[in-house]
């Protein structure tokens, strides 16, 4: 049970690394740098190689935002096996559509109850 809590530390503390270093080093935006982490997720569980490192890392998989990508593309690829070119479009949104739903509705429960300090310079 430890070595599950030290391999999910691990590997999710390393694609946090990845994150970090295309910020620092590469000089890219936050919004790059998830852009690329979410297509990376996608492009991994296209190949199939995500479910295996979900297996071997658990949460330190799971938790990050290349988990989202891997949601996107494997909702697709099922729903396209069931409907064609039409369940790519309607498998991504069936798979992550809680997800989304819960932030936006989070998101405006904590907009209401806290106040904005303003602009920090």
């Amino acid at each position: 049970m430890i070595a599950s809590f030290i391999m999910a530390f691990v590997v999710g503390g390393l694609i946090c690394v990845i994150g970090q270093l295309l910020m620092d080093v590469g000089k890219l935006t936050p919004a790059h740098t998830l852009s690329i982490l979410v297509v990376t997720g996608a492009i991994l569980s296209g190949f199939g190689l995500y479910e295996p490192l979900i297996d071997f890392a658990g949460a330190g998989a799971t938790i990050p935002i290349t988990s989202f990508g891997n949601s996107l593309a494997h909702g697709a690829l099922a729903e396209a096996e069931k409907h064609g070119w039409i369940g790519v479009l309607t498998g991504m949104f069936e798979v992550t559509s809680s997800g989304i739903s819960a932030a936006i509705v989070f998101g405006f429960i904590g907009a209401l109850l806290f106040r904005s300090k303003g602009n920090i310079d």
